[in-house]
């Protein structure tokens, strides 16, 4: 797992359009894996009166790729909304962030890179004090690497996923149409001639599986969400994945719903309930002392 760092100078905390009735507030941050671009991210804290043990459970929440509806800096839109609304109901401290070539985050758009950058994220995430279990929430492209995430690390707590792919490799053309939407819409491939290596690009895609990591989550809690009418992953995905996960995952369809979930008001109540079950019982987790974590970041966060 990537290191993550976090630089900057201080910044006044904010909320996001009032979410949370002053149980949470939120801050922007900027952080890096080692080697890596800068990162744009958001942490919202809980206030310790938000609930019990506020502060204990950190949340990854990443977002997918950009659409050619969306406008620069746009791919993330809701999600520090969101990050505020789950710490002030969860209590738990939740990181979003530009994955690299999109929003205000540097770099160019990679599935390699983009799983760098979640790895970042979670190392950065498990340095604020008092974090003792690490959650990852994701839409869409987001969804699908924190499903591998959590496959190949045994110490993340659980995975909500939101519209994920079951197979990258046999979904080429999303991943193309990915890339192509990502320089138009949000310049996430904003280097002439990008990439360089077409043939490592493209074995980078096929190296993301998720339909088989997705088999070594369990008995971790999984959630997995898909609209009816999504018209850009089939549903088939979403039961393939949950088939894989087998007793441990949560399928639920969301009827007439589409691809984007983020601004869906059921699937943030699905989420919330989710973690309503789960963040409190977690005796089926190794102790933090006996659990794969990776290293912590290289400084001390430090907000921007």
């Amino acid at each position: 797992m990537a290191e993550g760092r976090r630089t900057g100078a201080a910044k006044a905390p904010v909320t996001a359009n009032g979410w949370g009735n002053g149980r949470a507030a939120g801050e922007e941050v900027v952080f890096s894996g080692e080697g890596g671009p800068n990162l744009n991210g958001f942490l919202a804290r809980p206030n310790f009166s938000a609930a019990s043990g506020a502060g204990r459970n950190g949340v990854v929440l990443s977002h997918g790729f950009p659409g050619t509806s969306q406008k620069a800096g746009s791919p993330s839109s809701g999600f520090p909304e969101l990050a505020i609304r789950l710490a002030a109901e969860t209590g738990a401290v939740v990181l979003t962030f530009d994955f690299r070539g999109t929003g205000l985050s540097a770099g160019d758009f990679s599935l390699a890179g983009w799983q760098a950058d979640l790895a970042a994220a979670i190392g950065t995430l498990r340095a604020v004090p008092g974090i003792e279990r690490t959650w990852l929430v994701g839409f869409a492209a987001g969804g699908t690497l924190s499903i591998c995430a959590a496959g190949e690390d045994a110490s993340i707590a659980g995975v909500a996923a939101f519209s994920p792919l079951a197979d990258f490799a046999e979904r080429g053309g999303e991943t193309r149409r990915a890339s192509a939407q990502a320089r138009a819409a949000a310049g996430a491939a904003r280097a002439r001639g990008y990439p360089p290596e077409p043939g490592a690009w493209a074995r980078d895609v096929k190296e993301v599986r998720p339909s088989l990591l997705v088999a070594n989550i369990p008995p971790r809690p999984l959630l997995i969400v898909h609209g009816a009418g999504d018209d850009v992953v089939p549903i088939t995905d979403a039961r393939e994945l949950a088939d894989a996960a087998d007793a441990s995952s949560e399928l639920r369809i969301l009827a007439g719903a589409g691809h984007a979930l983020v601004h869906d008001p059921r699937a943030v109540a699905l989420l919330l309930g989710w973690f309503d079950r789960h963040l409190g019982s977690a005796a089926w987790l190794p102790e933090p002392s006996q659990a794969s974590e990776p290293a912590p970041p290289s400084q001390p966060a430090q907000a921007l």
